[in-house]
């Protein structure tokens, strides 16, 4: 969501950072670039002046000027106000459940933000990682089969939904909802509003008749990302209507310019607690302003890139791993469990966002055509292997690059690139095996303590990529 702002601000800065003494005239004309870039990216107007007056304040100070890098302290300062612009270092962060259960959590929008969907991964999220025992109830009677999709998210999650009684309304379905959850045990209820394709008064009256009726401990609005101001304008009026706690963004894996979401927080003073980030019902984050800013401005996000390694990774699998390579083996089958494992984390393009200078690594796999379908090819590869060729590569000769090839989809070519990027991660750890357990430490694999912290070799291969990814083109 990002990245045109913060190509533009790397710009700027790196700029700064290569001088060695900065005048008064160098900081006034980067914020004046960084005015640029905000509203480009489609932030609110008085929101970029605040911010700019706020970082020109300290950033023309003596202390700036006169320090032995004053580049570095001009992105310092920059990114102490972007935390501050979204919420603080304190903000808070997730959902507040501190209440007697069930607790009712209200999602609320305009129709096609993504509430629906919003609410099936909330309590997906409430379930695998607090342990909670969650109801799903929708409360739109007016979009045909609203409810019944509701259902099916409920199905497909595991997570448990009021039973639908046609022709009950709103405020009679979110009653009956907290009386079930009561009598059956559940933690939290989670109630999907109805929503219009504008702000209407019917609406806003609907949304806070259920409010006064159930008094939810949090009221969620979901908003999407790719309104860019509009998205600000909703949230303004749901805020002075029915009383906002938080709010949840949509589609932020698109190609919105992140200007809602950098207004959103200085506009209504409610905090973004949550980020959804694709599609599936797991692609839900947590929203931490510091982690956001980092990324905004190319630093990128180790500690949510790491969070994401740990939910995901198979720790058997880890160690199995661990133990093959301190006696040097490393065969196609370890190579296909790294390629899983970066496909669970979200593929190769998210990962990328979090890695500090990632405009720079991301020009360069553009020009290298590396994309996160590569990742699936070389799967279906390995795949189509025989057993004995994926522990015993060296005997895949040409007939069996062809039939490999074939069966796969992919080209003869493909195969040989596949099989030369195994051998030279095979080189590499063949060195790190004859440096020991710190060489393995060092190799950054994932379940092996290193400072890489990834899956797939992320601190040591290719240079800070999964195996086959870096290194030679």
């Amino acid at each position: 969501m990002f990245e045109s702002l913060q190509s533009r601000l790397s710009d700027v800065f790196g700029k700064l950072t290569r001088r060695g003494a900065l005048s008064e005239a160098d900081v006034q004309a980067a914020l004046r670039e960084v005015r640029v870039a905000l509203l480009e990216a489609d932030v609110a107007l008085p929101v970029v002046k605040d911010f700019v007056d706020q970082v020109r304040e300290k950033a023309v100070g003596q202390e700036v000027l006169r320090s032995v890098t004053p580049g570095q302290q001009v992105v310092k300062i920059v990114n102490d106000h972007l935390v501050e612009m979204l919420g603080g270092k304190d903000a808070e962060t997730g959902l507040n459940l501190a209440a007697t259960p069930p607790v009712p959590v209200m999602l609320v929008g305009l129709q096609g933000s993504g509430k629906t969907t919003s609410c099936g991964k909330i309590a997906v999220r409430l379930k695998d990682r607090e342990r909670k025992k969650v109801l799903m109830a929708s409360l739109d009677v007016r979009r045909p089969a609203a409810q019944q999709q509701l259902a099916v998210l409920g199905q497909q999650a595991g997570v448990a939904t009021l039973p639908i009684v046609p022709g009950e309304p709103p405020v009679a379905i979110a009653k009956r909802a907290m009386t079930t959850g009561g009598l059956e045990g559940y933690d939290v209820v989670l109630l999907d509003t109805a929503g219009r394709l504008a702000i209407d008064e019917e609406l806003m009256a609907e949304v806070a008749a259920v409010r006064d009726a159930v008094k939810p401990r949090e009221t969620l609005l979901v908003a999407d990302a790719m309104t860019g101001q509009d998205a600000v304008t909703v949230a303004q009026s749901f805020n002075e209507r029915v009383g906002v706690t938080g709010i949840v963004l949509t589609r932020v894996d698109g190609d919105a310019r992140g200007g809602a979401a950098l207004s959103m927080r200085a506009v209504t003073g409610r905090p973004i607690k949550l980020l959804g980030i694709g599609e599936k019902l797991d692609a839900l984050e947590t929203f931490h302003p510091d982690r956001v800013a980092s990324r905004i401005l190319g630093m990128g996000d180790i500690v949510s890139l790491v969070e994401r390694a740990a939910e995901t990774m198979e720790a058997d699998e880890a160690e199995k791993l661990a133990k093959k390579l301190e006696k040097g083996k490393f065969d196609l089958n370890d190579m296909a469990s790294q390629l899983r494992q970066l496909t669970k984390m979200g593929g190769l393009s998210k990962l990328m966002g979090m890695l500090p200078g990632t405009p720079q690594i991301q020009q360069q796999m553009k020009n290298a055509k590396v994309d996160d379908k590569m990742v699936k090819r070389q799967l279906a590869i390995i795949s189509s292997m025989t057993p004995q060729e994926r522990s015993r590569p060296e005997v895949i000769k040409a007939s069996r690059r062809q039939r490999i090839a074939k069966g796969s989809g992919t080209s003869v070519q493909e195969v040989n690139k596949l099989l030369k990027q195994f051998a030279d991660a095979s080189k590499m750890m063949k060195r790190v095996q004859k440096l020991g357990k710190k060489g393995l430490a060092r190799s950054g694999l994932p379940g092996l303590g290193g400072p890489g912290g990834g899956p797939g070799g992320m601190g040591g291969m290719g240079g800070g990529l999964p195996p086959g990814f870096g290194g030679r083109k």
